[in-house]
């Protein structure tokens, strides 16, 4: 049933950690000299200082993740089974961004984004979406007693 109102909870979820990909994440400033924190790494000017490829994995996966529970609207059970796992990567991938953050540097002043809660956002409106099923799979069971 992709006109669901949970489809539209796994589609701006999708779309939030999609967007991870071309965000900034913090503005980290060590010894007065400003870094970059995006999904790439954390930056110094033109300079690459730590790569940001398990946070370009998590975000990868997660929304390929998104995608595909999408189609799989007629497997409702897989459907949640998927989206608790996708939660439990986007609270690990909100994790990696303070690891990222503070295991980089010594006494560091950092300015985070907005971009950093959007995990927080995303695993939220995936847990709404695993409600969503939830109620319609409860739904379609009772119909399944009636007959």
């Amino acid at each position: 049933m992709i006109q669901r109102i949970q489809t539209i909870f796994i589609l701006v979820a999708g779309l939030l950690t999609g967007s991870l990909f071309v965000q900034k994440f913090a503005d980290i400033i060590v010894n007065n000299e400003l870094h970059i924190f995006n999904a790439f790494g954390i930056f110094k000017g033109d300079e690459l200082l730590f790569s940001g490829l398990p946070i370009l994995l998590f975000i990868g996966i997660i929304s390929a993740l998104h995608l595909m529970v999408i189609f799989l609207f007629k497997k409702r059970i897989l459907q949640i089974r998927i989206l608790a796992f996708t939660i439990l990567l986007l609270l690990g991938l909100f994790g990696m961004f303070f690891y990222f953050t503070y295991a980089s540097f010594d006494e560091v002043k950092v300015a985070f984004k907005i971009a950093t809660a959007l995990p927080v956002v995303s695993a939220i409106l995936d847990w709404l979406a695993i409600r969503a099923i939830g109620k319609d799979e409860a739904l379609i069971r009772s119909a399944d007693r009636l007959r």
